[in-house]
């Protein structure tokens, strides 16, 4: 099958402890679906949700499962960026890299200090496993949300870029199926050579 007509397949992570024990709710998969379920418009793709603890060995393990094993072109985690003990996402991530993508991370905590100054507490990363581009989010929904989309103006003009724009036309570098985004939630970038006819 060929990357054009590749079903597109999204891995959601959500790391904590809590949840995973089920002292609380969830609320990182939830968000992430709901925001995907806006935001993708290519015809062909799903999601496949894992919730697991703040252990390195099982982060480790989940992030090879879904890109080695499910065929994962993206994989999204959410949870254990911050400088606590506990917070071993990104070692997690880079452990399991073949290339590390910097611009990611900067541009997260770009978006995220226009909110808050801890933002720059955060340690979130993106690597490329393989055929699959990783990336960690924050843990809150309101700040997922931020992250991917960016940050606009009074006007609707765009601020501070999210990262997905970025993404699409990553996973198009690295092998991955085209994917088409809702203009109204987050506008793909692609260089004007590598844009494809609506639905092509």
């Amino acid at each position: 099958m060929s990357a054009a007509n590749e079903e597109l397949v999204i891995g959601l992570v959500s790391i904590s402890d809590r949840a995973s024990q089920g002292v609380y709710k969830d609320e990182g998969l939830p968000a992430l679906e709901d925001w995907f379920g806006k935001a993708i418009t290519s015809p062909r793709w799903k999601t496949m949700k894992r919730l697991i603890p703040d252990e390195r060995p099982a982060i480790e393990a989940a992030l090879k499962e879904l890109v080695d094993r499910e065929g994962c072109h993206l994989v999204l985690t959410t949870g254990g960026t911050g400088p606590a003990p506990r917070d071993v996402t990104p070692e997690a991530t880079l452990a399991v890299a073949d290339k590390v993508m910097p611009g990611f991370g900067e541009q997260m905590r770009q978006v995220s200090l226009r909110f808050v100054p801890t933002a720059i507490l955060s340690r979130q990363v993106g690597v490329i496993r393989k055929q699959a581009l990783i990336l960690n989010l924050p843990g809150q929904p309101k700040a997922i949300r931020e992250t991917l989309e960016g940050v606009k103006g009074a006007n609707g003009e765009q601020v501070v870029p999210g990262i997905f724009a970025a993404v699409p036309y990553c996973i198009d570098l690295i092998g991955g199926p085209y994917i088409e985004t809702n203009d109204a939630v987050v506008k793909a970038f692609r260089p004007k050579s590598a844009i494809r006819p609506a639905n092509a």
